[in-house]
Parts: C-alpha cells; sequence; structure tokens
C-alpha cells in the first residue's frame, strides 16, 4: 500500500465534507474518485496533499503519517483542471519548476524536461509560450511538469474538465498508457464517469462525504451497489421490487432476476440495453414518450400506463416513433438486483 487514508474527516462549519473515510491506494494503481458536485472528491484529494487539514483520522504514506507535514515534503506530483501554469515562463521553463526546487542541475533539467516533452507528444517544445498553446497541449505541459520530480504519487483534480468531449477521450487513453508505461501511481478526481472508468483500475464512487461504492469499473458497471450508485452512472430504469426466486415484482410487472439474486423488498436496476420492444400485445404496453439519438445506438423512452418511464436501448433502423405503442419484454442478463 502506498496511501492509506484513515477515518479521514474534515468538517466545514460543523458538517462534515469528508465523513470517516477509509481508502487504499496500491502501488502503480490508478485510483478514480467519482461523485457529483459537493461529495467530497476535491476535499480528500486536497486533504491527501497536505492542502486540507484533517480535524481527524491519518493519511498514511508508505505507512507514515503525514499529518502536519507540508504538502511540499511530501513527494506528490499535483495537476490541476485549470492547469495553473506560469505564465510568464515558457513551456521547458513550466515543465522544470519542480526539478529546480529540488536542485537539479541545468542539465538535469534540460535532459528531464526533453524526455518527458517527448512522453507527452510534444517534442521540441521546450521554448514554446504557454500562451501559444492550445488546451490539449496546455494539458500535457501540465502533466510533464507534474511528473518531472518523478512523485510518487501522481494526484489529478478534474485534468480533463476543460477540454472538449473528443480530445478529453483521446487523452483518456493516451493518459492510461503512458500510466500504464510509467508505473505511476494515480490518484484522480472527476465527475464525468466516462473519464474514470476509462482511466482507472479501481473506481471509488462518493456520495455526501463518504465512499458509496469501490471496485473495479466492470464490477461497478455491472453491480451498482445502490439505487444512488445506479443513477449516478446515467441508469434510469430503477424501482423498488419484491424478489421472490428469479422474478421480481415491480411497477412493470414481473421481471426476471439472476440465480442467486437477494430476496424480499429491494431495489432492482434494469439496464437500457435489457428493455426489448416487442409487438404491444406481446409485453408490457408502452407508448413511445421520446427517443434521443445517441450515436451508437437510440434511446427510446417508454412510457407505461401507471407505471415509471422505461428507457430501452435500439439500432436506429430498429427504433419506433414518438407516438407509437409497442410492448417491452426483459432480459434477465441486463438486470441487477442492488441493495
Amino acid at each position: 500500500m502506498l496511501l492509506g487514508l484513515e477515518a479521514a474527516t474534515v468538517r466545514f462549519g460543523g458538517r462534515a465534507v469528508l465523513d470517516g473515510v477509509d481508502l487504499e491506494v496500491g502501488e502503480h494503481e490508478v485510483v478514480c474518485v467519482l461523485g457529483p458536485s459537493g461529495s467530497g472528491k476535491s476535499t480528500l484529494l486536497r486533504a491527501v496533499a497536505g492542502l486540507q487539514p484533517l480535524d481527524s483520522g491519518r493519511v498514511l504514506l508508505d505507512g507514515r503519517d503525514q499529518t502536519g507535514r507540508p504538502a511540499h515534503k511530501r513527494e506528490l506530483g499535483l495537476m490541476f483542471q485549470d492547469h495553473q501554469l506560469f505564465p510568464q515562463r515558457d513551456v521547458g521553463g513550466n515543465v522544470a519548476f519542480g526539478l529546480r526546487m529540488h536542485g537539479a542541475s541545468r542539465k538535469e533539467q534540460q535532459e528531464r524536461v526533453r524526455e518527458l516533452l517527448d512522453l507527452v507528444g510534444l517534442p521540441g517544445a521546450a521554448r514554446r509560450a504557454v500562451a501559444a498553446l492550445s488546451g490539449g497541449e496546455q494539458q500535457r505541459v501540465a502533466l510533464a511538469r507534474a511528473l518531472a520530480p518523478r512523485p510518487r504519487l501522481l494526484m489529478l483534480d478534474e485534468p480533463l474538465g476543460q477540454l472538449d468531449r473528443s480530445l478529453r477521450e483521446r487523452l483518456v487513453v493516451e493518459l492510461r498508457e503512458l500510466f500504464g508505461r510509467l508505473g505511476t501511481t494515480v490518484l484522480a478526481v472527476t465527475h464525468d464517469q466516462g473519464e474514470a472508468f476509462g482511466l482507472a483500475d479501481r473506481v471509488v464512487v462518493m456520495r455526501d462525504g463518504r465512499i458509496a461504492q469501490s471496485g473495479t469499473p466492470l464490477e461497478v458497471w455491472q453491480r451498482p451497489a445502490d439505487a444512488f450508485v445506479a443513477r449516478f452512472l446515467g441508469f434510469e430504469n430503477v424501482v423498488e421490487a419484491n424478489v421472490t426466486g428469479e422474478v421480481a415484482v415491480t411497477p412493470w410487472g414481473k421481471v426476471p432476476v439472476p440465480e442467486g439474486s437477494p430476496q424480499g423488498p429491494r431495489t432492482l436496476l434494469v439496464r437500457p440495453a435489457g428493455v426489448r420492444l416487442v409487438p404491444a400485445d406481446e409485453g408490457l404496453r408502452c407508448t413511445v414518450a421520446a427517443r434521443t439519438f445517441k450515436g451508437t445506438h437510440v434511446a427510446v423512452h417508454l412510457q407505461p400506463e401507471g407505471a415509471p418511464r422505461l428507457e430501452a436501448a435500439c439500432a436506429l433502423r430498429d427504433a419506433p416513433e414518438a407516438g407509437d405503442t409497442v410492448g417491452a419484454t426483459f432480459d434477465v442478463a441486463e438486470t441487477a438486483v442492488l441493495a
């Protein structure tokens, strides 16, 4: 374990914004902390960095308590959403900043700057002005600056938040490959689940200062811990149900559930891919309320009579029109019984 939080608590005005959090990050692991605004994820990052003191609990690095240890002595690399580059310095001057603070010689600085700019895809950019860089290029310079002193732990705060979606998606792939190649240990916070799921070995979902769920991206996606996590991930088909055997009784009627599902009063998730459209007389009768083109598929919003709305995912060529009447059936492989 490289990083450990033990019952980490931060209070603002008597309210716990970080509430007894326990978290471990292993060597070479990439962990993304995910959550809505106000969930405590940025406070967690600042507490690890030494920028926000804990009211109680501990931050451990390599098993050593960091209480009272200032940020610049924690061997951490920090990269913020707005990059915080020095406008008066060129690219090389920005990347070399941490090296100068650590007393590296001019030759060492030049060699490390050249190495890192090659690594982040900006070869020969050392003399360029920061103001002349695009948003994606500034992000790469900020990353190179954070990596320059060879930190034990790299911390990212909404690192891609100011970039457009296509660039963000491309950089997630590049960062994932880069961290794997370098063996970097990373703790990142973001509100974007696509970014977190693409980047992380492990995803930590926060709610109201506490950890709601921790697991691999696949584990969290396939089996959200509860209705909050499911809805935060964008799933709308979440409903109260009573599970008996392999059937859940819901406002949508009887829905099949996987063998071994928890029994009794539960919350049921049906992923959109698990809502199958059939003729109206062969399933739950629904009116198509709306449809939204998603690029890879169409989200079809269904309104059953006297029951909550359903979202189905289907191919564009198969998508019914708004106002059509259709039937809906449920695929057991795409249902999950939650807490």
